[in-house]
């Protein structure tokens, strides 16, 4: 398709395409006309021409397609919006759960931007091998199929949630990004980061009972922080000027980091006024395309505010920071400085003054604070009780005194979902950058044990996670740190049971699974003992014993602590499911595996299931798909350096393999090299990659090195006063 590839090189398409008679063809638009082709056996269909457009939206699919349709309820051009989902012959059931949320998203975008859905028909399409999860393709949107497929019999819940996200974030971008073009790709934020806010903000519309703004703090802005703490982040907006760095910005900058500045933004001028603005720079700039500053101007004109000036330092500098409160009689003083996870800020690191919005929270309500200095005083506090950040609407960590931490961990009945996650993802971060240590990260954890959020939970079990996972060598640590896990979990545990009730609520379910795997890979044995009954009872034929949503706990138990037997039948169970999530599901409990090497063997490729996984990840399991075995293989302390030995011995055909799609090989090497705590290993890899050409993951590789670095020097700071802490507390 011979074009001049650029954002800004807009252009209408008329597609004809000959194929098949007994094959589908879809294309953006509907369809114009259909000829019998010279060809025998052959058609020729003709489309409508497209409005005026990108180049990289142009999509045409052409299969065995079978699709379900809904209408939207809102008239557009004086007739209801035929809404469809396609997939391969015999899938078309499964796309009815993201039908039933594309035909209420179309309508409700329509209604927020004050501009309808500006093509005549909406079409979602599930593609089997597919390296991203979804592209935007205006009027035919495609999905990797454990994004928009959903089988009520057989898939894991959780799964539900994934696909109301992406099939609302596309269809956002077929306004905010296709309707409404970044000039460059070095303004990609414009499209993605604002496609994701305004996903969860449809998501939370038609899903308010699942919380999903805490969610969005929890999963969303963690990994943007763990990103932008790095020395080799990047400014949101960063300059491109190669094919291959277009590719690497797609990243958690662009998506999160652009996301929770936008939430942030939203939050300080008000919902509505923020919509008001978007609908206006949509309105001004339709079929065309804009800059960030195009952006803050129409913000700025309803507001009444400088948005630009709030907002350039969010997007034109690396990081942010962390807000240091000290305390004094009736006052606090806030200071600001980079955030960095190595701890080691040096003056040109922390040339940015950022405004910080402090949403002041107290028992009289949150006061609208904000400062734009690097240090202020705020008088009248109320000393009972005050946190900073309400609802974690501002990008930044914030670093109490102990005493405040120690406070706030007892008056967890003032704080919401989101203030929660704040102060367990602040106080680990801050343990991991040597601001603070990991013993009042423990002592703060240690009074959620009665905690009943799922979305709590998992921030919790995430924090938690990092500590196990940096210390994992030191086997007192180690073992100290999964009897805390047991104690802290074992009450709820035992609580919520196996058994989901008739109508039980979403997050409830999603607890179980969580605390269920959890405890059960922290060495619990009744849930072990459990987990293998229901796993023997599956394998040999009984599809029932194993619920949907526990499926992925049971079978990453089963594979750490059932050697070749598990291993070989999750396998099996890879090459013969039928589920959507099943294969997913198995690839990532295969990455489990403890039963690896004899003892008295030095290799750690030298024996059984490693080098056979290893080996199947590269002969036998789609590309889309390596980096899910290997994000498992990476975080598990008995296979991480085998996982490495075996990228070096097989570069080259890996490098062969998965480089065909950049994005794969980037995310491959990201997700299996960024979990190491030493730094041999990581003078290894500079040294490994050092004479190779790493143009398409070049960023990747600076972001590995540094989380390493990190990590290595967080471990070798805090690893005696956290077993000091941990002995003290009958842990070790």
């Amino acid at each position: 398709f011979p074009c001049f590839d650029e954002p800004n090189l807009k252009a209408t398409f008329d597609v004809e395409i000959e194929l098949p008679e007994d094959q589908v063809v879809l294309s953006n638009m509907p369809e114009k006309s259909v000829k019998k082709s010279k060809k025998e056996g052959h058609q020729i269909v003709t489309f409508e021409r497209t409005p005026i457009m990108s180049t990289y939206l142009l999509a045409w699919a052409v299969g065995d397609f079978e699709y379900v349709e809904a209408f939207t309820e809102r008239k557009y051009n004086g007739k209801n919006l035929p809404v469809r989902v396609y997939t391969t012959k015999g899938l078309k059931e499964q796309g009815t759960y993201a039908l039933e949320h594309a035909h209420q998203i179309v309508d409700y975008f329509s209604e927020i931007f004050g501009i309808d859905y500006p093509l005549p028909k909406a079409d979602l399409l599930a593609v089997h091998e597919f390296s991203h999860g979804a592209m935007e393709n205006w009027g035919l949107v495609t999905y990797r199929t454990t994004a928009v497929l959903f089988d009520e019999k057989t898939s894991d819940a959780k799964y539900k949630n994934r696909v109301a996200y992406v099939v609302a974030h596309e269809l956002a971008h077929q306004w905010f990004g296709n309707l409404v073009t970044m000039d460059w790709w070095s303004e990609l934020w414009l499209n993605e980061g604002f496609a994701t806010w305004v996903g969860w903000l449809a998501t939370d519309k038609l899903h308010p009972e699942w919380n999903v703004w805490p969610q969005f703090v929890q999963e969303g802005m963690q990994t943007a922080f763990g990103l932008d703490s790095l020395r080799s982040s990047h400014p949101i907006e960063v300059p491109v000027k190669d094919a291959l760095d277009v590719d690497q910005i797609f990243d958690h900058i662009s998506y999160l980091k652009g996301s929770s500045v936008i939430r942030m933004l939203a939050s300080h001028l008000g919902q509505d006024k923020f919509l008001a603005g978007v609908g206006n720079y949509l309105k001004a700039h339709a079929y065309g395309n804009a800059t960030t500053n195009d952006l803050w101007s129409a913000l700025s004109e309803v507001s009444g505010q400088d948005v630009a000036k709030l907002m350039d330092p969010w997007i034109r500098d690396i990081g942010y920071p962390v807000v240091t409160v000290s305390e004094e009689p009736g006052q606090i003083s806030v200071t600001q400085s980079r955030c960095l996870s190595t701890g080691d800020v040096k003056p040109e690191d922390d040339k940015t003054t950022w405004w910080v919005p402090l949403g002041l929270k107290s028992k009289s309500g949150t006061k609208a604070i904000s400062f734009t200095t690097k240090k202020e005083t705020i008088p009248e506090i109320d000393d009972s009780f005050y946190k900073l950040n309400d609802e974690y609407a501002g990008f930044y960590r914030t670093k109490y005194p102990a005493s405040r931490l120690a406070t706030l961990s007892k008056q967890l009945d003032l704080l919401s979902i989101s203030d929660k996650i704040n102060l367990i993802g602040d106080a680990g971060a801050l343990a991991r950058s040597g601001d603070a240590q990991t013993a009042p990260l423990l002592s703060l954890i240690e009074g959620f044990s009665a905690e009943t959020n799922y979305l709590v939970w998992s921030q919790v079990i995430s924090s938690l996670a990092t500590v196990k996972s940096v210390f994992s060598e030191d086997e007192n640590v180690s073992n100290a740190l999964k009897k805390f896990t047991l104690k802290l979990i074992k009450p709820t545990v035992t609580k919520l049971g196996w058994t989901f009730a008739p109508g039980e609520d979403h997050l409830t379910g999603q607890l179980r699974a969580l605390l269920i795997q959890a405890a059960g890979l922290n060495g619990d044995e009744e849930v072990i003992k459990e987990a293998q009954r229901q796993f023997y009872a599956y394998a040999i034929g009984d599809s029932s014993a194993i619920h949907n949503s526990l499926r992925s706990a049971v079978f990453q138990i089963n594979v750490k602590y059932g050697g070749r037997a598990a291993y070989n039948a999750v396998k099996a169970e890879w090459a013969s499911t039928t589920s959507i999530d099943g294969k997913e599901t198995s690839l990532r409990s295969l990455g489990r595996i403890e039963d690896i090497k004899n003892a008295e063997d030095e290799d750690p490729l030298a024996t059984n299931l490693l080098r056979d996984l290893l080996d199947f990840i590269s002969t036998s399991v789609p590309t889309q798909d390596v980096h899910t075995p290997a994000a498992t293989l990476s975080i598990n302390p008995k296979t991480r350096l085998g996982l490495w030995t075996y990228i070096k011995e097989n570069w080259e055909p890996l490098r062969e393999r998965l480089g065909k799609n950049m994005v794969v090989l980037d995310r491959f090497l990201k997700l299996s090299l960024q979990n190491f705590s030493d730094l041999e290993t990581e003078a290894d890899i500079a040294a490994f990659f050092a004479d190779k050409d790493n143009r398409g993951y070049d960023r990747t590789l600076g972001v590995v090195s540094d989380s390493i670095k990190g990590r290595a020097s967080y471990r070798l700071r805090d690893a005696e006063p956290l077993l000091e802490w941990l002995k003290a507390n009958q842990y070790a």
